[in-house]
């Protein structure tokens, strides 16, 4: 029989993806909101065209919340609409569009940066929280 007294539960705070998103006012900055295991949750917001790039050691999920995401592959594109979700599988080539804004959460390892194998001014720091 454990005879220790219950350790208090903290209160618990549900995130609220919606408010965390009108924190940010810039683009290709992901700002982190969550961690499970090694995996980050990262809200970003983007507009206009980014760079090619690959993430050779994992895939990377985007999750449109927002807006309308082209993911330019090099056999194709997918465009991803609000409440939907896409897998970039690790090693595919791949550049992110949007016509007008795009609000996202993207969930990848953590050290994962933005712009993946590639190093430029679009590199977003890592593990900046909101």
């Amino acid at each position: 029989m454990n005879t220790n007294p219950p350790i208090p539960i903290a209160k618990h705070v549900a995130i609220n993806l919606g408010e965390k998103l009108q924190l940010i006012s810039d683009h290709w900055k992901p700002r982190l909101v969550a961690e499970m295991n090694d995996y980050q949750f990262k809200l970003v917001k983007i507009q206009g065209d980014f760079i090619w790039h690959d993430h050779p050691q994992t895939d990377e999920t985007f999750i449109v919340m927002a807006g309308v995401l082209r993911i330019d592959l090099r056999d194709g594109c997918v465009h991803v609409k609000p409440g939907e979700m896409y897998v970039v599988p690790k090693g595919v080539e791949h550049k992110t569009y949007a016509e007008n804004e795009v609000q996202m959460l993207l969930i990848e390892p953590r050290g994962t940066l933005n712009t993946g194998n590639t190093t430029d001014g679009r590199t977003a720091p890592n593990d900046v929280w909101l």
